[in-house]
């Protein structure tokens, strides 16, 4: 049987672009992760691994204008938004080849013999090594930043594992594009271009993970996919780490006093982050808590105003547009939902913005209002009216995990005043990410940063954003005893690399 091709297609028109590659094949998967497999020496120096990254950082801005249009082409996301997409993408690559300079991701911890202690301390040298072959699934709303050059794929090359990428079909030009951009860095270094695989097609994605040489993954999806994803790596013979990124509701705290003080400001803040994107942002938020008082009201009727005044966008494919507007029109039904501004079909490509409101006591309990606790991909929120601190607490403690939980407060609840510290200890059990008089869209590449939080929001609880995101491809391992011509120069007591350690208790740097 012919293997299936794959199509590129315009999203605002639901028509095929142009053939660009076939679905994989069983036996083309186990080429590409062995090929992989089989690069993963040429990644062991550390300088190579850092060169190559910013190779790949220098090669994707060289290639700016044709990757910009092929990813406009497939993902109607515009080229203003795809241009500074790329932008924080080869910003993340050079940030991990900073990383790996440095070596302190490593964990080197040297501990010499000790006889006095209880019990007796032998010779210990541990530090991290990498997995093996990664499998990456792209994401489908940040064709760039969570795609085949996105943070999976930059930290896992950044820890020394290879990378085998299943395309996203909503842009699969852009895959190919940008996946030999990136494999012309790694030839700039000596290293074999199976050093980055790519594949396409579901049941290709399905064999990935189940591969014997595939060491671990890293998924940004449904909830539905991810989840089947997840539950096959830990079926495996020999399972493996799955770091998923599922869904996330995202919640919003508005209080009382922070209504009263900014209600407009709020509103109109609440709607540019809602529809930013389209709504297709994972950090979108999804379900905010407003008072049921005229400080509220003043709020709702900002969002109506600022959400009215949004035009109708285009969203990744048909296939999200039929579900949005399904799961609106569903949500819409529920009893004593409203909708001051209807979101759904914009028109025969596009959707409408918009939002619902509920009353609090209806998300209380459970019950067929529970729909509105889901995540629903696009441009809507729903805006949750509460009489009460205990109708708050009622609601919160019936969400699922987060990526993010935001809290709008007063600026004397800001100040220590009222409330304020014990609702951020309410909000830090749900999810990764507590924001402060913010909106959650927009997750910035820094040191500090976590993109993670319990699940459904993620499998794990690393973070796929920031420099820490390189600890999920790696594993500690300790020697013992072993004379120091045989250890790893990381582990040597010379310290060839000036590597930052901690030496006998002590951390060195």
């Amino acid at each position: 049987m012919a293997a299936a091709p794959v199509w590129s297609v315009d999203p605002r028109t639901g028509k095929q672009r142009e053939q660009v590659a076939v679905e994989a094949t069983v036996q083309e998967v186990d080429a590409t992760v062995r090929a992989a497999h089989q690069a993963r020496g040429a990644l062991a120096d550390r300088t190579v691994r850092s060169a190559f990254l910013r190779s790949a950082a220098d090669e994707l801005e060289a290639a700016k204008g044709t990757l910009i249009e092929a990813a406009d082409a497939e993902t109607a996301l515009g080229p203003v938004r795809l241009t500074g997409e790329l932008a924080r993408t080869c910003y993340q690559l050079r940030a991990f080849a900073d990383i790996v300079d440095e070596g302190a991701f490593l964990d080197v911890v040297i501990d010499h013999p000790d006889d006095t202690a209880t019990p007796p301390v032998p010779d210990l040298r541990r530090y991290k090594v990498p997995l093996g072959v990664v499998a990456v699934y792209s994401a489908s709303n940040f064709p760039f930043a969570f795609s085949v050059p996105g943070g999976d794929t930059a930290s896992a090359l950044a820890a020394g594992c290879p990378v085998v990428v299943k395309a996203h079909p909503d842009h699969p030009g852009l895959s190919e594009l940008v996946a030999k951009v990136l494999r012309r860095a790694a030839a700039r270094h000596g290293v074999p271009e199976g050093v980055l695989g790519l594949v396409h097609g579901f049941e290709a994605g399905v064999e990935l993970v189940r591969h014997p040489l595939v060491a671990a993954a890293g998924f940004t999806g449904s909830v539905r996919g991810g989840r089947a994803l997840f539950d096959t790596a830990a079926a495996r013979p020999v399972p493996i780490p799955f770091h998923g990124e599922l869904g996330s509701l995202n919640p919003v705290l508005v209080t009382e006093a922070a209504a009263a003080e900014r209600a407009e400001a709020i509103g109109a803040g609440l709607a540019g982050s809602m529809t930013l994107g389209v709504g297709q942002f994972c950090v979108k938020p999804g379900l905010v808590l407003a008072p049921a008082s005229a400080a509220g009201d003043r709020l709702v009727k900002s969002l109506t105003d600022a959400v009215s005044d949004t035009d109708a966008g285009v969203l990744l494919d048909h296939r999200m547009r039929d579900h949005f507007v399904a799961g609106v029109t569903e949500r819409t039904r529920l009893p004593d939902v409203e909708s001051p501004v209807t979101p759904g079909a914009g028109g025969e490509h596009t959707v409408s913005a918009g939002f619902l409101t509920v009353p609090a006591s209806r998300l209380a309990a459970e019950g067929e209002h529970d729909l509105l606790l889901e995540e629903c991909f696009g441009p809507v929120t729903v805006v949750v009216r509460y009489e009460d601190d205990a109708e708050v607490r009622a609601v919160l403690s019936r969400l699922p995990g987060n990526l993010t939980a935001t809290v709008h407060l007063s600026e004397e609840e800001g100040a220590g005043q009222g409330r304020g510290a014990e609702i951020l200890g309410e909000l830090t059990p749900l999810a990764g990410r507590v924001l402060v008089n913010a909106w959650p869209t927009g997750v910035a590449v820094a040191p500090a940063q976590h993109h993670g939080g319990p699940y459904p929001a993620t499998t794990s609880t690393s973070t796929s954003v920031g420099g820490t995101a390189i600890e999920r491809w790696l594993r500690p391992v300790a020697y013992q005893n072993s004379p120091q011509a045989l250890l790893p120069q990381e582990l040597r007591d010379d310290n060839p690399l000036g590597l930052p350690r901690r030496f006998n208790g002590r951390l060195e740097r």
